[in-house]
């Protein structure tokens, strides 16, 4: 991949920058959840979209790289950050997609209590609701 350097500048740190960020944040109604690994954040989950009045949101899972995934760690998280939406944020629904070529996020999907909605020619969508989630979870089929 060629690229003209001169078009891009260093990154420097600002206060006042990063403050803009997570407020942009904050506006579009995100809430960033770090992947940690030990010590170390190895990705991040988004939850984005959040409707408080309609009780729902769409989760969104990005690992740092391909060495972090199949071991368990975006499982995990989706499981975690369900667990948070439905103890924590008191929400009844939470959204997903994958892109269609993405097997591995779709098995992780099904894995943790989503069920396919309906496909397009870019995404598989997902839903998984609380009630059905309890149910998965207290006869054991999800941990």
């Amino acid at each position: 991949m060629f690229t003209d350097l001169s078009r891009f500048k260093p990154y420097s740190y600002s206060p006042e920058q990063a403050d803009a960020h997570w407020q942009r944040q904050r506006d579009l109604n995100r809430v960033h959840l770090a992947v940690m690994l030990g010590d170390e954040p190895i990705g991040e989950i988004v939850l984005k979209n959040i409707d408080r009045s309609k009780g729902c949101y769409t989760m969104g899972i990005h690992l740092q790289n391909d060495s972090r995934k199949n071991h368990g760690c975006g499982t995990e998280a989706e499981l975690q950050a369900l667990e948070y939406a439905f103890s924590n944020m008191g929400l009844n629904t939470v959204y997903a997609d994958a892109l269609i070529q993405n097997r591995r996020s779709q098995h992780v999907l099904n894995k943790v209590g989503f069920r396919e909605t309906h496909r397009d020619e870019t995404f598989v969508y997902y839903i998984c609701e609380k009630q059905s989630w309890k149910r998965l979870k207290s006869d054991s089929l999800i941990r």
